[in-house]
């Protein structure tokens, strides 16, 4: 058993007993020392070398390898030694850090002086501005707090930079200025936080005594061993409320941490569920009544009425129509009880971030969370728009303590990395900025590019001159963003031109010969001199796209938890004494990748993500964005903990917000808003089990990404409405020891035994340990009887633990490319494999295993992005989604084999996903039936009766009743409605009928699908915005709907001429194909306004090959079926030469 947490003040005044003395080092116990090159190349060195400054050369100043500090190496737990001061030490360093590791490699830390070329101001960005140290042949930088003072170890104010500082002390723990023992200064005991403003807790209950046994064969340290052995409660993202733990002494003073509930307020939901009113909704439910009585009966007509004349013709139609009935059905019924949800922003302030008996300081009690972004391309996806869609997260109205940023580049690109180090340092001055003025939007391109008046409702005198000053500072980065690639080339090109001068210098003093002078590899450089370890602009082992190590860099080290004003007007660019001016902690990941291992796209990245940020900040909510995504509403995140922490709140799985786009042309030309969708069928859908998990703008529970079931699940016997209550299950308590983590595994999960645990999610004890911690922070306050898994208030308001160096490296080891071998991630836990929509899929585990989800829909949108307006790439982009819903319908996860914990007209909202792209093969034949039935001169019916025309009308009544409806309900506009139905006949008859052919050879050839980014900006014509519109590329796509819709006019033309010159014309038969014919031609009036365009846009070989085949088809049928010349020899019979 390991030792208990200590108490706080044992923290700040480490005796024996709770740091432990030290006594002489076991042989192998030593520090291994090493120093990087320029070439990349690492050198081990041993004490003597390093003090040896005179033989050492220029490459190696500045880089070193440190082995980060493990309980055989702790000189910042001596007893004469403040644990804040080596606290700082610890969180300097890894900010200004790049770790880097992976399958077969030692995890190493760069330490960086320089990041990005231009300066750095921000104290808790690496590279930022900061005194020498003051050793003899050192340039390292002083520690620094987190405004940037100084720290100075000793009293007489001796600078010393973090390394030097660590040697002192295992040289007898003398300064290197006085010559004396480092006294503790204005560190002593000190119980009043007011007086230490920098004050962060030093890492407690670490048992050094159980050093040697944690190492592992080959005799180096064993991070996993060593996180499990010492109960794993170091580190930023294991905080949790411990048992008689550090801080029970601040919590007895403050009135405790959540026993008994003292008096409290009458209790106030955070939410409401209004249902849609009943003027609407019921005439809405009895035309779908309706309508499907009418199509049965009509389909029976149908049946028993044949059209003897051209019975073809007839079954074609009915198979179609039969078809068309079921879809609609499955399309509907999820439809009958949509609702709407609002939230109440003010009680959440007043329950969590509001002084109270349990919270006397007003401290955010409110959950962490963690913010994902992904990208994979700097060249499709532009890193100006990742930049300022980070800056928009970092600017989020959300508490900063709690708030932290993860940005997975998959392309492993040194542009992306510099782009996130530039954005990082404009955070210094737009996220006060944003918070001083209260900023709407907080993405500076979107908010600087409105027009109107910006003054309007600002209050504060000085928002003109901020303005103008941070408009020039925006341009002035912007600038700087386009001159990365420019600049990484000069800088990359400079250091391979050095590279070679020195190989050739060698070669001359060797006497060998310059013409076989060895090939220098062609680097891509860092700002600091030294080789970028992810991709190369030359492709190069170890530095290609799919083969480069996993790189770690915290951009922005994690704040401090007690507000931190800015500086007057005359030491600032703007005025921020009266704004906190901390930002939220921004990493950089670059996962591993290797030849020969299925890294599973971007379901992969975003799984990496999941346990690196377990290990680092460990959040119990996770937010997901594309790149091209950002926060339109600084208080959506606050909206969406509305739901989580509600009563109820623990049995929902995600939060999903409607997408929104920006740049889309005004007449929606080509549906990409997508309304209908998300303003139709995922509200619908939240009426019952919840919406769908559609991809970007999703806030999770990390608990239920992890495969575990919800504390109560309900089982649906019945097929509408009868249920039963599943036994409720014991939650797990994560004041357990560590030791026992594993088997409270088995409280969550009755599959789950101890044993299983590692197979699961991996070997890291990190990543286990932090499971049931953010299990218990997700919990919603139990401050009202009905709240059965809540937690005591005021449990989230401890401070924690500062991010060290065995955190990250922990953090880098579960992003190697062999960690997920063997376990269950992609299959159970995270992000599901196997599927280009594996968004839908993730969505669709969790709802089979009886969680909830709500979709959220804030007055103002909450998240604005991109979308593709011109065709081609709109059709590639639903070709992807339609095949996605095709390898849904032929896996294991076709709702058909769902569990009885997903809802009935749930599963068939589900069965809709799987089954909608087969509509494709019926709708592309129907689309064709009236060009044939001109060409031939029959009908779908024999004669044009009343009933048939009865039938008709009732059903086009009735849809345009239930279109109208479902306007009204859904706050949607009808030409949005009217847009969404000629996109789906343009899409059916191409994009979803690809994918059905895509799909089918996958499952029975085995051949597998790729698909490319789409890209971001737009192709040429920057001055206008829509050029994209007009922009059609050359795709196969477009052959099926340019087919119908030429063949259909045909055959209206030829089917009149050939009425107008018959001796008997049947007007009846044309006006119906012809009808029928014009509703086809209407739906893709779209598409073909998309190809006639703007000149030359359309490539002339489109029309070419449609025409052919169009042209082709029509004399095949005139040659089956030529026409009858007239009886009387006229020569107005209707004949081809």
């Amino acid at each position: 058993m390991s030792n208990p947490p200590p108490k706080k003040a044992a923290i700040r005044n480490p005796g024996p007993a709770a740091g432990g003395s030290r006594g002489p080092q076991a042989p192998g116990n030593t520090v291994k020392f090493a120093r990087r090159t320029p070439s990349g190349r690492y050198v081990s060195l041993s004490r003597e070398d390093i003090d040896m400054e005179g033989e050492l050369g220029a490459d190696y100043a500045n880089y070193t390898v440190h082995i980060p500090p493990t309980p055989d190496n702790q000189p910042m737990m001596d007893g004469a030694e403040p644990a804040s001061v080596a606290m700082k030490a610890e969180e300097q360093y890894v900010s200004s850090s790049l770790f880097t590791g992976g399958f077969n490699s030692v995890t190493r830390a760069h330490l960086m002086d320089k990041v990005i070329e231009s300066d750095v101001s921000h104290p808790q960005m690496p590279g930022s501005k900061a005194s020498r140290c003051g050793m003899p042949g050192c340039d390292g930088k002083v520690m620094r707090t987190e405004r940037g003072e100084e720290v100075y170890p000793c009293e007489c104010r001796f600078r010393i930079c973090r390394d030097c500082y660590l040697d002192a002390q295992k040289d007898g723990c003398l300064c290197p200025g006085c010559k004396e023992h480092y006294k503790i200064g204005e560190y002593a005991e000190d119980d009043d936080p007011g007086d230490v403003k920098h004050y962060l807790p030093g890492p407690g209950g670490m048992n050094t005594s159980k050093s040697l046994l944690a190492r592992n064969q080959n005799g180096e340290f064993d991070h996993n061993r060593w996180l499990f052995e010492s109960s794993g409660t170091y580190g930023y993202g294991n905080a949790y409320w411990p048992k008689g733990g550090m801080y029970d002494d601040d919590l007895d003073d403050e009135g405790g941490g959540g026993g008994d509930l003292p008096e409290q307020k009458p209790f106030k939901p955070l939410t409401r569920k209004q249902p849609m009113p009943t003027s609407i909704i019921s005439p809405y439910r009895i035309f779908i009544v309706l309508r499907m009585f009418v199509l049965l009966f009509y389909l029976t007509w149908r049946i028993r009425n044949p059209n003897m004349e051209a019975l073809w013709l007839w079954g074609m139609s009915i198979v179609c129509e039969l078809w068309f009935a079921f879809s609609w059905l499955l399309d509907m019924l999820p439809k009958v009880n949509p609702v709407n949800r609002s939230t109440d922003l003010s009680v959440l302030k007043e329950k969590f971030e509001t002084p109270s008996p349990s919270n006397p300081h007003g401290r955010s009690d409110l959950p962490g969370l963690d913010v994902f972004v992904s990208t994979a391309d700097p060249e499709k996806e532009p890193v100006l728009t990742t930049a300022t869609t980070i800056l928009s997260i970092l600017a989020a109205d959300y508490p900063v303590e709690k708030l932290a940023c993860y940005v997975s580049d998959d392309g492993g690109a040194l542009l992306t990395f510099e782009a996130m180090a530039e954005a990082a340092s404009f955070a210094n001055i737009w996220v006060p900025f944003c918070k001083k003025h209260d900023i709407e939007p907080r993405q500076p391109d979107s908010y600087f590019g409105l027009k109107g008046d910006p003054t309007k409702g600002k209050r504060r005198s000085d928002f003109v001159k901020d303005r103008r000053r941070v408009k020039r500072e925006f341009d002035e980065f912007k600038v700087r963003i386009n001159g990365l690639p420019d600049s990484i080339r000069r800088r990359s090109d400079a250091f391979n031109a050095r590279e070679d001068m020195k190989m050739l210098k060698h070669l001359r003093e060797s006497g060998a010969d310059p013409a076989e002078q060895p090939k220098v590899k062609k680097a891509t450089w860092m700002a600091d001199g030294t080789h970028w370890p992810g991709t190369w602009a030359a492709a190069a082992p170890d530095h290609a796209k799919g083969n480069h190590a996993g790189i770690l860099q915290v951009m922005l080290k994690p704040p401090s938890p007690d507000p931190l004003y800015g500086m007057p007007d005359e030491e600032q660019l703007i005025d921020l004494s009266d704004v906190d001016i901390r930002l939220p902690m921004l990493v950089y990941m670059s996962r591993e990748k290797r030849p020969g291992y299925d890294h599973n796209k971007k379901a992969g990245a975003m799984n990496a993500l999941v346990r690196c940020s377990a290990v680092m900040s460990n959040g119990p909510f996770i937010l997901n964005f594309d790149c091209d995504h950002y926060i339109n509403n600084a208080q959506a995140i606050r909206e969406a903990m509305c739901f989580v922490m509600d009563r109820g709140g623990e049995r929902i799985a995600y939060i999903q917000f409607p997408q929104r786009f920006e740049g889309i042309d005004p007449s929606d030309r080509y549906a990409n808003n997508n309304t209908v969708f998300f303003d139709g069928n995922m509200r619908a859908l939240d009426g019952l089990q919840g919406p769908m998990y559609v991809g970007t703008g999703c806030m999770f529970r990390r608990f239920a990404l992890y495969g575990f079931d919800p504390p109560r699940a309900t089982e649906y016997t019945g097929w509408l409405f009868r249920k039963k209550k599943k036994k409720e299950e014991a939650a797990a308590d994560p004041e357990t020891d560590t030791q026992s983590l594993k088997a409270a595994a088995e409280d969550f999960d009755a599959e789950l035994s101890s044993m299983l645990v590692p197979r699961r999610f991996g070997n890291s004890s990190a990543l286990m340990a932090s499971i049931p911690v953010a299990e218990f922070q997700a919990r919603p306050l139990a401050d009202h009887p009905a709240v059965r898994h809540g937690r005591p208030p005021g449990a989230l308001t401890v401070p924690r633990p500062p991010l060290d160096p065995p955190t990250v490296a922990e953090a880098v080891s579960v992003i190697s490319c062999w960690y997920e071998d063997k376990t269950e991630w992609g299959d159970r836990v995270g992000w599901i494999y196997g599927s280009v929509t594996e968004d839908v899929v993730s969505g669709y585990r969790m709802h089979n295993r009886g969680w909830r989800s709500v979709y959220c829909i804030p007055k103002r949108d909450a998240f604005l992005g991109t979308a593709p307006i011109n065709l081609t790439d709109r059709l590639h982009q639903v070709l992807r989604w339609a095949t996605g819903s095709v390898e849904i319908f032929f896996s294991r996860n076709n709702a058909f084999l769902a569990s009885r914990r997903l809802m009935f007209l749930q599963r068939v909202a589900y069965l809709n996903v799987g089954i909608y792209p087969f509509t494709s093969i019926f709708l592309l034949v129907y689309c064709f039936i009236p060009a044939l039935s001109l060409f031939s001169g029959f009908f779908i019916v024999q004669t044009l009766n009343v009933a048939f025309l009865c039938y008709l009308l009732t059903i086009t009544v009735t849809l345009i009743a239930l279109g109208v409806l479902e306007v009204k309900w859904s706050g949607i506009a009808l030409e949005d409605w009217w847009r969404n139905e000629q996109f789906w006949l343009i899409s059916g008859t191409s994009a979803h009928l690809y994918a059905v052919v895509q799909g089918l050879l996958k499952v029975m050839a085995g051949i597998e699908i790729s698909f490319t980014l789409t890209a971001k900006a737009a192709a040429d014509d920057n001055e206008d915005i829509y050029a994209d519109l007009y922009v059609v590329k050359w795709s196969s796509l477009l052959i099926p709907p340019i087919t119908i819709g030429m063949i259909n006019i045909i055959a209206i033309a030829f089917a009149f001429a050939r009425t107008v010159y018959s001796d008997n014309p049947r007007w009846g038969k044309f006006i119906g194909g012809g009808f029928f014919s014009f509703w086809v031609l209407a739906h893709l009036y779209p598409f073909a306004k998309g190809l006639m365009g703007r000149r030359g846009k359309t490539p002339t070989i489109v029309f070419v090959w449609s025409g052919l085949i169009s042209i082709t088809i029509s004399l095949l049928w005139v040659a089956i079926s030529p026409p009858e010349a007239s009886a009387g020899g006229r020569a107005a019979g209707f004949q081809f030469p």
